[in-house]
């Protein structure tokens, strides 16, 4: 089972690493062009284009002329122990085991504007770039221009004979990966919470289920879609009847 998430645009850089194992991005060399284009960019052009303010337009500023090869322990730090959002609260990598970092490693992979596709060791430095923004690079028109047949390719590569990829990413990343082309079964959870008698999705709620998902998969050593529907963390439960309705599997609590 593979399994692919969004990156957060919250970084941690500070707390103490619970392993001292790495890896090198397989796509540095794409990454390298896309901060080219990036460094650019002035403060001002960053902060129109990103839709972001003064502040962290300068931020990004200084970390796209920061930006440095080659990536080391010194000067970047593993993907999973950095990016700090919702989803990441939810799988709560640094309590992970020594066994369940190294399944993390063969089966999570992690969408970015930047890096392309990252395993959870893959060293990072410190970027903003979301999937969705429009930049142009390297006659590509945007984004997802750029990235989609490289990451579909990887994944494709990547896939065992008959191994489903848990989609637990947000749409804005997973809509890079070209569907048509992707050499087995997408399946994307659907997480739902009862407000004022009527199940939604609630934003902050979901972005948490699908990390707690993720760690559930790798508590579990989860292999099959039927594997998924044990799915219990947070108090959510499989909807036979919600799955049956929107014809993805639904956990709802």
């Amino acid at each position: 089972m593979k399994i692919i998430i969004s990156p957060a645009k919250s970084l941690d850089f500070e707390t103490k690493l619970p392993t001292s194992q790495f890896s090198i991005p397989d796509f540095l060399k794409e990454s390298s062009l896309i901060n080219d284009s990036l460094k650019k960019r002035s403060p001002n052009e960053l902060k129109s284009m990103m839709k972001i303010s003064e502040k962290l337009a300068d931020l990004n500023w200084k970390r796209n002329n920061s930006f440095k090869l080659p990536f080391n322990k010194e000067n970047a730090r593993p993907s999973i122990f950095t990016f700090n959002g919702d989803v990441y609260s939810g799988l709560d990598a640094f309590s992970l085991s020594t066994e369940k970092i190294s399944r993390s490693q063969d089966s999570v992979r992690i969408l970015s504007g930047l890096y392309g596709v990252l395993r959870p060791l893959d060293l990072i430095q410190a970027y903003r770039l979301e999937m969705g923004t429009k930049l142009s690079v390297n006659g590509s028109s945007n984004l997802y221009d750029f990235w989609s047949e490289k990451i579909t390719k990887k994944l494709n590569e990547e896939l065992k004979e008959n191994e489903i990829l848990v989609n637990l990413a947000s749409n804005e990343y997973s809509s890079v990966i070209d569907k048509k082309s992707l050499k087995t079964t997408m399946i994307s959870p659907v997480f739902k919470d009862l407000k004022n008698g009527k199940l939604k999705i609630i934003s902050f709620y979901a972005k948490k289920a699908r990390g707690l998902m993720v760690r559930f998969i790798l508590d579990n050593g989860s292999k099959t879609s039927e594997d998924l529907k044990s799915f219990n963390y947070g108090g959510y439960s499989f909807s036979e009847i919600e799955s049956q309705k929107q014809k993805e599997l639904v956990f709802i609590r």
